[in-house]
């Protein structure tokens, strides 16, 4: 990636797919070039919350609400340190943003991170290529002198492609750090970042848990030193095939039988762990309207979504497994996706989606009440 930080409102961008088709705008952001996978967002606010989720790591964001950076970007709501995206997209960006909270806008951000965006595109064309396509490699190129065709294409083709990916370790702490629980402390939870999102251990310590983050390297060993009543495995970016060392301590777990909740990422080492596989969405679910269904209760929940992989589990029936009985607990109802697993003999479960949702909604903040309820289980 490349980039300059001069004035963009004026110049020229190009959004180039690996099929070929072409999108042309204006810089938004940072001005250069820059690789990754294209994806779609329904999210109509949460921007700031999503371009600073990890598990967004090499994607171009696009998004589908029209007009983004109204409220202008804070020092309250990243989830992480940084922006992670590769590139960002938008039909209408703010003009002025407008929000008592707000400290700068969000061009002022992207151009400030690198970041390189373009304005100006049809995202809804975009977005209706994309479901009949597939998410696919995307490159976006600004500047005076913009390359010919044919030479952004090949560049294109050239980047390489999320399938194969084994991306958490360059997104997650090099160091190990404690969340400490909101009042009274009533547990203790070792947390392997793959990705995680900074609301997330938040999420845990209103419930009174203190929070061990470690690195995505971690061990069983190290897992275990910080003599934990539960373990969690975060989201992340990349192709949850190649994460074998997750698999590995996550099985160590389970055969300590230590209560274990897993989000997003975590949901497809547990599906790895219990001997089903995985496999790439056609286009993926990312935004925070997605309808799931809680299979133990028949609620419908409201739910925030980030994943473009999936575990492959029956839904029809209890699989046996290494660690006993399984099953999937949640499922997509816009096309039967595998939202949830849960272990029937043991105190584990994971869910596909996102129950800290720091941009809401909140249908499914009951899941780390679940959580601590099988740690209750356990110490009693």
């Amino acid at each position: 990636m490349t980039t300059s930080t001069r004035g963009t409102a004026k110049i020229p961008a190009v959004l180039v797919l690996e099929d070929g088709r072409t999108f042309r705008g204006r810089a938004y952001g940072a001005v250069g070039e820059t690789f990754g996978e294209a994806v779609f967002s329904t999210g109509m606010t949460g921007y700031q919350e999503t371009l600073t989720d990890p598990s967004y790591h090499r994607q171009v964001v696009i998004m589908t609400a029209p007009h983004i950076g109204n409220t202008g970007v804070n020092d309250e709501d990243s989830e992480s340190q940084r922006i992670w995206v590769a590139g960002y997209v938008v039909r209408d960006p703010a003009r002025i943003p407008s929000n008592w909270r707000s400290v700068r806008s969000l061009d002022d951000e992207l151009v400030a991170q690198g970041v390189i965006g373009i304005s100006g595109v049809d995202t809804r064309a975009l977005t209706r290529h994309l479901r009949e396509r597939g998410a696919m490699r995307v490159g976006i190129f600004s500047g005076e002198a913009l390359p010919d065709a044919g030479v952004m294409l090949a560049k294109v083709r050239q980047a390489p492609e999320m399938q194969g990916a084994d991306l958490s370790t360059q997104v997650a702490t090099k160091e190990s750090y404690v969340v400490p629980a909101i009042g009274t402390k009533k547990f203790t939870v070792a947390a392997i970042d793959l990705g995680i999102k900074g609301m997330t251990p938040h999420r845990m310590a209103e419930r009174g848990i203190e929070v061990h983050v470690l690195p995505a390297t971690a061990t069983v060993e190290d897992v275990y030193a910080v003599e934990p009543d539960g373990v969690f495995f975060s989201n992340g970016p990349g192709d949850p095939a190649t994460a074998d060392h997750p698999v590995s301590v996550m099985r160590g777990v389970l055969e300590r039988k230590t209560p274990l909740f897993g989000i997003c990422f975590g949901n497809q080492i547990l599906g790895r762990a219990l001997g089903f596989g995985t496999y790439k969405l056609k286009y993926g679910h990312r935004g925070i309207n997605q309808p799931v269904q809680d299979r133990t209760t028949g609620k419908v929940e409201v739910t925030a979504h980030n994943h473009g992989f999936a575990v492959d589990a029956p839904l029809d029936k209890v699989s046996e497994t290494p660690f006993g009985r399984a099953e999937v607990s949640h499922v997509c109802l816009n096309d039967n996706v595998v939202e949830g697993l849960h272990l029937l003999d043991q105190p584990a479960f994971s869910v596909q989606y996102h129950p800290e949702a720091a941009a809401g909604p909140h249908d499914a903040a009951y899941l780390f009440d679940r959580f601590v309820s099988l740690m209750e289980g356990q110490r009693a």
